[in-house]
């Protein structure tokens, strides 16, 4: 075992990767400290590696260590109970509401609970019941509702 220059550096970048992800975690920077101390390792444990190949090596071991990340753990996340929650636009699909303001050149609205949303779709009067079909932005795509 020996201790240089290189060694120490790898050992405080992957130490500064760690710490990066614990003030903003977001599981990336994790897995490029995992792949720094790998090279940490390997520069401890074997002598006059050169340079190039240490980096090399470290560009290699980030690109494995997050494809395994995106492979085996990101797919694994826990299914939330409720899809939509952050997502008010696409809760509101499949509601069936009055309209408030006509549908007139496409653009019409609603209200729903005390909100105010704007509507597109085909030409129909005021206090027609439409149907939320799908959400375009924080506008709502509707359908006479039959």
């Amino acid at each position: 075992m020996q201790w240089n220059t290189e060694t120490v550096t790898w050992a405080v970048v992957a130490l500064l990767l760690f710490a990066a992800e614990a003030m903003a975690p977001g599981a990336f920077m994790l897995w490029l400290g995992f792949a720094a101390a790998a090279v940490f390792a390997i520069v401890l444990l074997v002598p006059n590696v050169p340079v190039l190949a240490q980096v090399a090596a470290f560009v290699v071991l980030s690109f494995v260590s997050i494809q395994v990340y995106r492979s085996w753990f990101r797919g694994r996340e826990p299914r939330s109970d409720k899809p939509t929650l952050n997502r008010r636009t696409e809760a509101l699909v499949g509601q069936v509401v009055p309209l408030e303001r006509a549908i007139v050149n496409g653009h019409g609205r609603v209200q729903i609970a005390d909100a105010f949303w704007d509507v597109t779709g085909p030409e129909l009067p005021a206090g027609t019941v439409v149907r939320i079909v799908s959400s375009r932005g924080m506008s709502l795509l509707v359908e006479p509702a039959v």
